[in-house]
């Protein structure tokens, strides 16, 4: 291999929510879960891989700093099944097979805040070794998956379902695409960053004891995801903004109250969070309609989803809400208002100053894709090793 192969990849945001596992080794979730796509212009991995015999052992670089492959299950098990495939497909004495891989990684956001960097991350890499070894026609969304669950949502854009499945194996636990990106352009979704730090409690761990001791988990896996995610994705193919918006607040909600009712309990919500949750369910009563839902993953952060006419109102009314000391082009990041002077129409009386750290807005996305811009210079590999 002589060239360097170099991938983005993006984030996907869950508004049926994966929280639990059935198997940790192969990360085989207990309910299947539904999620959107969002654009590599705003948040994406970008990840460069290079392998030949003048690599002299794994590496993985992530945002400047070495990963200890050793110790990692999760990123041995990706090479391990990249390297399955290669002897699959092109014979068990394939040299590709044993040659050795040096990866390097960056997020364009932060990391392990509980803004989806594990799946744009490991997601970003499957795909960029499935193109360094021409398997890009393999099933991805299952090798992904076992780097990261919710990775294998990342393989495709727009809308998304992980289908948890119910072989032992995992055979039949995989990502399908419910809709494109263009199917619905006309969603926005805005990312309100209260905390971009690492989180106390990580989803992994986090899962694992809502297993072990949440009594409310099973009822919410047996009764209330199957008919949610059959709604949503019934909401999605129509259109259903209103139904798409109350199943996704309500999901959250309920994702939260597991947390609650593990033992000791997993908050991954704070005081913003919930000031949040109030301001979106006042906006709604204010305009006499659903115009915007919310959902949080594990961390307090907020994503939000509204359509592209009610965007410029919504957001006048957010930042008098949530304002800030910032310059306006660094507290509100991505998509730009096409109305910026638009008047807060209801009038909500301001919340303390910099309870946000910045605003993102964005849109729905594809799934990854092949770039130019390199992080590996192969001929200082090929001098250094």
């Amino acid at each position: 291999m002589d060239k360097v192969v170099t991938c983005m990849a993006p984030v996907n945001i869950a508004t049926i929510k994966y929280w639990g596992k059935r198997d940790e080794h192969l990360i085989l979730p207990l309910n299947d879960s539904v999620s959107l796509t969002l654009d590599c212009d705003q948040m994406h991995s970008q990840t460069s891989v290079v392998a030949g015999p003048f690599v002299k052992k794994d590496t993985v670089m992530l945002n400047g700093h070495v990963m200890p492959i050793e110790t990692n299950e999760r990123l041995q098990r990706c090479f391990s099944l990249i390297r399955k495939l290669i002897k699959e497909k092109k014979g068990e004495n394939c040299p590709e097979a044993q040659w050795n891989i040096r990866v390097c990684s960056e997020n364009n956001f932060p990391t392990a805040a509980g803004l989806a960097s594990s799946a744009a991350g490991y997601a970003c890499l499957v795909y960029t070794l499935a193109n360094a070894f021409d398997l890009v026609t393999e099933d991805l969304p299952a090798i992904a998956r076992q780097g990261s669950g919710s990775a294998c949502r990342s393989i495709y854009g727009g809308f998304v379902h992980w289908k948890a499945g119910k072989d032992d194996l995992g055979s039949d636990s995989t990502a399908v695409q419910i809709a494109t990106e263009a199917h619905w352009p006309e969603m926005r979704i805005i990312i309100l960053v209260v905390n971009d730090s690492h989180k106390k409690t990580s989803s992994t761990v986090g899962m694992k004891k809502s297993v072990e001791t949440s009594e409310l988990l099973q009822y919410r896996v047996n009764k209330c995801v199957p008919e949610r995610t059959k709604d949503i994705i019934e909401a999605i193919i129509n259109k259903n903004f209103v139904k798409f918006a109350e199943i996704t607040m309500r999901d959250s909600n309920q994702f939260h109250a597991i947390c609650l009712d593990t033992y000791p309990p997993c908050v991954y919500l704070n005081g913003v969070s919930h000031e949040i949750i109030t301001f979106i369910h006042d906006y709604n009563d204010a305009a006499g309609h659903v115009k915007v839902s919310y959902t949080f993953d594990a961390g307090p952060n907020a994503f939000l989803f509204i359509l592209e006419k009610d965007l410029d109102l919504f957001m006048s009314e957010l930042i008098q809400v949530f304002p800030s000391d910032k310059s306006k082009s660094k507290y509100i990041r991505g998509i730009k208002s096409t109305n910026p002077d638009q008047v807060a129409p209801y009038g909500f009386e301001p919340k303390e100053k910099d309870l946000l750290k910045y605003i993102l807005v964005t849109k729905l996305g594809s799934g990854p894709k092949c770039i130019d811009n390199h992080l590996i210079d192969i001929d200082s590999i090929k001098n250094s090793d």
